[in-house]
């Protein structure tokens, strides 16, 4: 896993799916400051990235999970990856919105699931894991067993590991912060002198204000 780990950390700085900028940081939707952006979407728009993607989902679901009846992906960002993972697998695909429609059936969950359905959620990246996890509980409420859950990335914020240690969900990661930072680092991306800064933001994320 290491192995993998790193090697898709090269492909996300190689396609600029991850931007790292301490000196000039990002302000996210909930307003942290934070000296990375990435953008997995990205890889959607190169074939062969793509399909590394979808064969090492795959992969891992197949490994870990054993027996899986349908695939769930988060939208928006994971629904096309989502998509893509449940047609290689041959298996049923929804996606599960942030809230529910405002007209028509007002659906939470787009697709059909049927009560006792062992799911695996796809997500595109990890941050607090508070909208992942929303997703897990829309599909237990539909009463089906959520078995796990398979990202391309995480953050690794100790906040995510706890919620999702408490919803009892396990998440499996494609690459992760540290190891992008080692991608970035070998690849002269960054400075040794940028690391303490990067550190730093990831141990405390919503009161980091900048180098």
């Amino acid at each position: 896993m290491k192995a993998l780990e790193r090697l898709f950390a090269e492909k996300l700085l190689k396609v600029k799916a991850v931007k790292i900028q301490p000196a000039n940081p990002f302000t996210w939707a909930s307003g942290w400051k934070s000296p990375i952006y990435c953008d997995n979407r990205k890889t959607l728009s190169y074939p062969a990235l793509r399909n590394f993607v979808k064969l090492e989902l795959c992969r891992v679901i197949l490994e870990k999970f054993g027996q899986v009846d349908a695939i769930a992906g988060v939208a928006t960002g994971a629904i096309a990856q989502g998509a893509l993972v449940a047609e290689e697998l041959n298996l049923p695909f929804v996606y599960v919105r942030s809230s529910p429609k405002d007209h028509g059936l007002e659906n939470l969950i787009e697709g059909e699931l049927r009560p006792g359905m062992k799911v695996v959620v796809v997500e595109d990246l990890i941050s607090t894991g508070g909208s992942s996890l929303k997703a897990v509980e829309a599909i237990r409420r539909d009463g089906c067993e959520v078995i796990g859950m398979v990202a391309s990335f995480t953050y690794g914020f100790d906040v995510s590991a706890k919620a999702f240690n408490d919803a009892k969900v396990e998440l499996i990661t494609l690459t992760n912060y540290n190891a992008v930072l080692n991608a970035a680092l070998k690849t002269n991306y960054i400075d040794e002198d940028d690391i303490p800064v990067l550190q730093a933001w990831r141990e405390d994320p919503a009161h980091w204000t900048g180098k």
